[in-house]
C-alpha cells in the first residue's frame, strides 16, 4: 500500500472534524497495509504440500528412484532402507523451504490464506488498536474506530460499550458501504471520508452534541 498522500489526511481529517460538531461521539480512522505477517498461514502450506509430496513419493516410489539413478550414471541400484528414507526426507525438506520462500511473493501469500482467517485477522487487529488509541478514552465512553486493511480488503468499525447498546451491527454494515464503494474505485481517502460522514450521522442520533462538548481525541487519520 502506498503512503497516504498530505491531500488525503486532509481529506480524512477535515471529514472527521465535521462529524464530530453534530455529536459528542469522537471517531478514530485508521488505515494498515495489512493486519498480520500470516507466517503461521504460509508455514501451515509449505508443510501441508512438502508431507504431500512425500505421501506421493510412498505412493509412486519408481519415477523418483529412476531418475536419481539416472543422475548419477547407477544400473541396478541397491537401495538400503536408510537411502530411501534419507531421500525423502531430503525431498520434503525442500519442497517446505520452495514453498515457504514463493510465498514471500505478497499477492501468492495473501491468495492462499482462507477468506475466515483474514476477517477474524482483521477484526483482532481492530479490537487491539480500538483499546490502544480509542476505548474508553472520552468521558462518555463514545469513542468508534473505522479500522481499514488494505491487503485484506477488509474493514471494521469498533465502538465503546455504550454506543453498541444503542446501534444495531448491521447499521455499521449500512454504514460502511458506501465506503467500500468508494474505495473499490480506487478512492481510499474519499471512501474513508464517507464512512465517517456516515458514522458521525449514526452518532449523532444517539449522541448528540452538548454545548459543553470537547474534542478529546485528535481529529486525523492514522497509519500503521
Amino acid at each position: 500500500m502506498a503512503a497516504m498522500s498530505p491531500e488525503d489526511h486532509k481529506i480524512v481529517s477535515d471529514a472527521v472534524a465535521a462529524a464530530e460538531q453534530a455529536t459528542s461521539g469522537e471517531i478514530v480512522p485508521v488505515i494498515a497495509d495489512r493486519s498480520d505477517g500470516y507466517t503461521d498461514i504460509a508455514f501451515a502450506w509449505a508443510a501441508g504440500l512438502a508431507f504431500t509430496v512425500q505421501t506421493l513419493l510412498v505412493l509412486f516410489p519408481d519415477p523418483p528412484l529412476r531418475f536419481y539413478e539416472s543422475l548419477h550414471g547407477t544400473w541396478n541400484a541397491e537401495w538400503l532402507p536408510h537411502d530411501v528414507f534419507g531421500m525423502s526426507a531430503a525431498i520434503g525438506i525442500l519442497v517446505f523451504f520452495l514453498a515457504f520462500l514463493l510465498q514471500l511473493w505478497s499477492p501468492l501469500r495473501f491468495a492462499l490464506i482462507p477468506g475466515i482467517v483474514k476477517t477474524n485477522r482483521v477484526e483482532e487487529k481492530a479490537i487491539e488498536l480500538f483499546k490502544v488509541g480509542a476505548e474508553k478514552r472520552t468521558r462518555g465512553h463514545t469513542g468508534v474506530l473505522i479500522y481499514l486493511s488494505m491487503q485484506e480488503h477488509r474493514a471494521e468499525i469498533v465502538a465503546d460499550r455504550p454506543i453498541l447498546e444503542k446501534v444495531e451491527p448491521e447499521v455499521w454494515g449500512d454504514a460502511m458501504a458506501g465506503m467500500l464503494a468508494e474505495i473499490r474505485q480506487g478512492k481510499v481517502a474519499d471512501g474513508l471520508a464517507a464512512g465517517i460522514r456516515d458514522v458521525g450521522a449514526i452518532l449523532s442520533q444517539h449522541f448528540p452534541r452538548g454545548e459543553e462538548d470537547r474534542n478529546e481525541l485528535p481529529d486525523r487519520l492514522i497509519e500503521v
